[in-house]
């Protein structure tokens, strides 16, 4: 069975005072299923005994629902297996880096790539908290360049975000605080370094956090904006 695993046209956000709707549309993704009838409003997903893999509308993006075992004890998941991993997506990927951060409600961190030889691929995660995640495919020739996906990371939905070489990648956080993980198929080079400016009105991205409440790095808020990459 396809599934439709979008979050419905009126968005909604966290504030430190609870969850608000907005009429805003948002690509943000949650768990349900939703048995809504269009088709092409649906994403395909691949089921094995120990992870989903879904598709979004930027090829090569991916989300990753592991299979999780629970009982008296707690649970158990298998949060990644390269084998299992390749044979899944097809890709042929071979993460060196791991990386985390801790970081407080509003931390906005993004968005950041690495270019040439030093692109990174990254499989990311959330081990506490929630936060808003988003890549913007910035691949030349691409059907979809310029635009961008969102999905919401938790530790409880325990959802994982593949985003390949070629893109922007930046998240931001909704919960309290949230600690978040992700692998890299690249080692960090400095040299290599990209970034984009979050608030670029030509992305148009509802990070769903007031932007007076937002707390970006000073390296980040003067980022370029796509039209000067």
């Amino acid at each position: 069975m396809k599934k439709d695993w979008r979050r419905p046209s009126t968005g909604t956000w966290r504030t430190r005072s609870g969850w608000k709707t907005s009429p805003r549309a948002t690509t943000s993704l949650i768990i349900r299923d939703n048995t809504a009838t269009d088709k092409s409003k649906r994403y395909t997903s691949t089921i094995n005994p120990y992870m989903e893999i879904i598709t979004t509308p930027l090829e090569g993006c991916l989300i990753i629902k592991p299979a999780v075992f629970p009982d008296a004890r707690g649970y158990f998941f298998e949060s990644f297996n390269e084998e299992r991993f390749n044979e899944q997506t097809g890709l042929k990927v071979h993460f060196v880096q791991d990386n985390q951060s801790a970081s407080g409600y509003g931390v906005l961190r993004g968005l950041h790539y690495q270019q040439g030889e030093h692109a990174q691929a990254k499989l990311v995660r959330v081990i506490s908290g929630e936060v808003l995640d988003v890549a913007v495919d910035l691949r030349a020739g691409s059907a979809t360049y310029g635009q961008h996906y969102s999905v919401l990371l938790s530790a409880a939905n325990k959802l994982q975000f593949f985003v390949p070489r070629g893109f922007a990648h930046g998240f931001v956080v909704l919960s309290e605080t949230a600690e978040f993980f992700y692998k890299c198929d690249n080692y960090y080079n400095k040299a290599s370094e990209g970034g984009l400016h979050y608030a670029d009105p030509a992305l148009n991205i509802d990070w769903q956090v007031p932007a007076d409440q937002l707390l970006v790095s000073e390296k980040d808020q003067v980022l370029p904006n796509l039209d000067k990459l």
